[in-house]
């Protein structure tokens, strides 16, 4: 399957400008996935500008009705 990096750029909200698997959905999932972490996709823009991307935040920003 294609990746459509320059589609996905355009839904992607990641704030973190270095990072290289920006548009790359499949690589930025298996990497945050592995850090024990969720993509910033998953995260209201405020929230996802901390850059605390855990599933423990995650799960506290669901049960506050959040996310």
């Amino acid at each position: 399957m294609e990746c459509s990096k320059k589609k996905n750029l355009d839904r992607c909200n990641c704030s973190y400008e270095p990072c290289s698997r920006k548009g790359a959905c499949c690589d930025c999932l298996a990497y945050h996935v592995r850090m024990r972490q969720l993509p910033a996709c998953v995260f209201p823009e405020q929230a996802e500008r901390t850059y605390d991307r855990s599933f423990e935040h995650f799960a506290r920003l669901v049960t506050q009705g959040k996310a």
